[in-house]
């Protein structure tokens, strides 16, 4: 079989062999052939966002809390109390993984689960005062993260990347808050 051609675009030159790094930017696939993984723009969406990720998780690891626990926190911190059913509405989680996230999170101090109207079937979950003072510690690490992650674009390619990402969310109909 022979090698797929080189396709280039109009008016672009390969200057030397250091471009042939970039060639599969060029290749067109024969019929039947299976696209490199690097030609996916998903591909480099996970790429990235995995290690975005797992960064995040090195640095919330020596805070106690999870990347799935952050999101439970940091949804809590702006909304005060709150039934468990109004964060899987909002987080995109099942509402049984939100009732073990909180759990977690009273074990561990952060939150409250009480009875509304002396009705266990209606709970309201809110952050304990130490919850609410991680809260802003936790966001810093966020912070840093994505500092580190996104330091080498402008600020404008900073907004263009979040509104190409936003664009999609919204296209897609995305809702699920990513906690892992």
């Amino acid at each position: 079989m022979e090698a797929p051609a080189l396709m280039r675009p109009r008016g672009v030159r390969l200057l030397d062999n250091s471009f042939l790094v970039n060639y599969i930017d060029f290749v067109k696939n024969a019929p039947g052939e299976a696209a490199e993984l690097e030609r996916h723009t998903g591909f480099w969406l996970r790429f990235v966002s995995n290690h975005v990720s797992k960064s995040f998780a090195r640095k919330l690891g020596g805070s106690g809390a999870t990347v799935a626990e952050w999101v439970i926190l940091r949804e809590l911190y702006g909304a005060g109390g709150t039934a468990p059913s109004g964060i899987a509405v909002r987080t995109g989680l099942t509402r049984g993984a939100v009732s073990k996230l909180v759990d977690r999170l009273v074990r561990k101090g952060l939150a409250t689960r009480t009875d509304a109207n002396g009705d266990r079937r209606f709970q309201e979950v809110a952050l304990t005062a130490r919850g609410r003072a991680v809260v802003p510690k936790l966001a810093a690490l966020a912070d840093r993260n994505d500092e580190e992650f996104f330091t080498h674009l402008t600020a404008k390619e900073r907004e263009s990347l979040m509104a190409v990402l936003k664009k999609l969310v919204a296209a897609n109909g995305l809702k699920t808050i990513p906690t892992d």
